[in-house]
């Protein structure tokens, strides 16, 4: 991520434009949801969860297909996912004509896992990440595939921050902002275009509590594992922090915070029956957030969240979401 820089970021708006969408963003001010915001405050929700593939993932993974050469090109692409990832990539690819091959865990949601086997990619199912990285080394060695990081990788810092650009520019005079953290690539990309464009705005980013990987290495300044992941939010479950996403992420990060997932499966509820949103447990954790822990903090401020992604079946999240109360407005 040395090579990271707002020129490159310029190059990269100019060349997925017209080809993501640029996702709306939501006013959180109608009378359904309004009553559960923090007091005085005002809030907008960035509609990621609407773009191609559902969710943010698509951006960085057409920057990874289109900025190969042509052998590389000719070869494939190749990369690792619990599900978001492995759907922008086959995507990207299948834009680009360009084969795609996607190493996913026995325990993605099925619907993810056929959603890439329609986007035409190769799809080989493993016991987890240990078993995902040997099979990426030997797609490389046998098939000479560029392997595509999900997050540790110039092309996802540079696709998550178009986002972040699109954002500030659709609600300029932003507080604060709210993002999702798993392997550190979206927010270090999002919160460097929101610093760019005001130094000002804090940037927040909320970890599940079993997959804080990020804030262990914000606390020791390295790239920290964890011993184990324990979240519904799957898309937020890295076991890892990585060097390069780390230190973009710490030059203009503000602040970590940590979110129980019994706060975002309740939040998944608040956004299906106030804003008729389906949202995945990693796409309620900016919401949950804002509403939950930060919520005596963000009174009379304006605030930026993001809905990151909307890739969920209705089994996983009926499991999720059974015998779980929805958040209730709070005591005046």
């Amino acid at each position: 991520m040395e090579n990271f820089s707002f020129e490159l970021v310029d190059k990269a708006r100019e060349t997925i434009d017209g080809r993501v969408i640029r996702t709306p963003v939501l006013p959180l001010c109608s009378s359904k949801i309004a009553p559960y915001l923090p007091p005085d405050c005002e809030m907008f929700m960035k509609l990621e969860l609407f773009q191609h593939t559902g969710s943010f993932k698509a951006r960085g993974a057409l920057l990874g297909v289109d900025w190969l050469d042509e052998a590389r090109r000719s070869r494939g692409v190749a990369g690792f996912s619990g599900g978001n990832f492995a759907l922008a990539l086959a995507w990207a690819a299948r834009q680009s004509g360009v084969s795609a091959k996607v190493v996913m865990s026995k325990t993605a949601d099925p619907l993810r896992i056929e959603g890439c086997r329609e986007l035409g990619a190769e799809i080989v199912l493993v016991d987890g990440i240990a078993a995902a990285l040997p099979e990426l080394e030997r797609i490389e060695a046998e098939e000479g595939r560029r392997i595509l990081h999900p997050f540790n990788d110039l092309n996802m810092a540079c696709g998550a921050a178009t986002c972040g650009a699109e954002f500030v520019e659709d609600v300029p005079d932003l507080d604060v902002v709210i993002l999702p953290v798993g392997g550190g690539g979206l927010i270090c990309g999002m919160a460097a275009s929101i610093k760019r464009h005001n130094p000002d705005i804090t940037v927040i980013g909320v970890e599940p509590v079993g997959a804080d990987s990020l804030a262990q290495s914000f606390k020791s300044g390295r790239p920290e594992a964890l011993a184990q992941v324990d979240t519904v939010a799957d898309s937020l479950g890295a076991p890892m922090a990585m060097a390069d996403s780390l230190a973009l992420a710490r030059r203009h990060v503000d602040e970590l915070v940590q979110i129980e997932d019994a706060v975002m499966t309740r939040t998944m509820l608040l956004m299906r029956e106030r804003l008729m949103l389906l949202a995945e447990p990693a796409c309620a954790a900016s919401l949950g957030t804002a509403l939950g822990p930060l919520r005596s903090r963000l009174a009379g401020k304006k605030i930026g969240v993001l809905a990151c992604g909307s890739n969920i079946s209705i089994e996983r999240y009926n499991k999720y979401t059974n015998g779980v109360e929805m958040l209730t407005v709070p005591a005046a």
